[in-house]
């Protein structure tokens, strides 16, 4: 694709300025693409209902064309030409998550293009709690499109600057909206069929949802080697989240990961490998050598959640060989972790 002139807008998060906001969304309304910061991580923003805008989107990530988008809203009245119906349960949980990381999947209407889901009959929707991106999808008067903002299957942006390394010169523009909060993509339930299905998880937890609603399942695609399915979400079937470097995941107890993975790492360093260590502030003092990053807290997994692609991004700045990440706990937001870091390592888990 030709070199284009991308503009940095640097806007502020918490009063984001009227006058800056219209600058991003006219180039929306005449078919451009820019990048976003949300509550979870950038997006990469299109007009929803343009094919010709869209497939800006996939250009510039390098995005497999069979792989859907998510549509973000701004109000609930705009579900309406969007979508054939509103489940009850859908109400539910608007009342409860949005705006917020809760992406759900309906039946669509005809007014969304085939190019945003991949062909399938449902669509996936969100309203995300951001101040820049709600005030872009007003000021625009349109649902966009926008996947992660980021090279794909690369990690994804939790700030402005990863956006730039990836998307600078590729997209109209980048807003500099600060970090990222939740630091991972949103949970994607499945409401089109009888039990409501996690097909992602996300910042909303599956204990979350089932105190609204009586029954939520995983989708088996989570657990499975998926590269045969037809994806009804982001993130279902293809390599995502990767690293320059490889990456192996160390399970069990504390103790049993900090003795396997200082194994590794005298295995790998005898090897003449630069190794990065992904731990957390509980074991980071156990390690004697290699590249250390703290990437949180176990007592605190929202903290790991919200570094995770910022750490991955920053092995890759620091040339390392090859990744030990230690696992956590897969409950509550520690499912999501573990589902991005099993993306991450290819499956790779000791």
């Amino acid at each position: 694709m030709s070199y284009i002139n991308t503009k940095i807008l640097k806007i502020d998060p918490i009063h984001p300025e009227s006058d800056k906001i219209k600058e991003a969304a006219e180039i929306i309304k005449k078919g451009g693409v820019v990048a976003f910061p949300t509550e979870t991580v950038y997006g990469l923003g299109a007009n929803a209902l343009e094919e010709k805008a869209i497939e800006k989107i996939f250009l510039a990530k390098g995005r497999p064309q069979d792989n859907p988008l998510i549509v973000h809203i701004g109000s609930i009245s705009q579900l309406q030409e969007l979508v054939k119906s509103i489940p009850e349960q859908a109400h539910i949980l608007m009342e409860k998550f949005w705006p917020g990381p809760l992406t759900l999947i309906f039946n669509r209407t005809d007014k969304i293009p085939d190019r945003i889901t991949g062909g399938l009959p449902t669509v996936a929707i969100r309203m995300p709690s951001h101040s820049i991106a709600l005030e872009l999808i007003k000021q625009s008067g349109l649902p966009i499109a926008a996947p992660s903002a980021n090279t794909s299957g690369k990690p994804s942006p939790t700030n402005a600057l990863h956006v730039i390394h990836d998307l600078s010169g590729k997209i109209d523009m980048i807003i500099d909206g600060g970090n990222t909060g939740v630091g991972l993509e949103s949970t994607v339930l499945d409401i089109s069929g009888d039990v409501p299905t996690i097909l992602r998880p996300g910042g909303v937890t599956i204990e979350d949802l089932l105190t609204v609603l009586p029954r939520v399942e995983y989708d088996k695609a989570i657990e499975m080697d998926n590269s045969n399915i037809i994806p009804k979400s982001p993130g279902q079937k293809y390599k995502h989240y990767s690293p320059d470097a490889k990456m192996v995941i160390v399970q069990g107890n504390i103790e049993e990961i900090t003795n396997k993975a200082k194994g590794l790492l005298r295995e790998y360093e005898a090897q003449g490998l630069n190794v990065g260590i992904m731990a957390t502030k509980q074991t980071h003092d156990t390690y004697k050598s290699g590249s250390i990053l703290v990437v949180g807290d176990r007592d605190y997994p929202e903290t790991i959640a919200a570094n995770l692609f910022y750490t991955l991004r920053k092995f890759d700045e620091m040339k390392v060989d090859i990744i030990i990440a230690e696992a956590v706990e897969e409950k509550g937001i520690g499912k999501a972790i573990m589902n991005r870091m099993r993306k991450a390592a290819g499956g790779k888990i000791v």
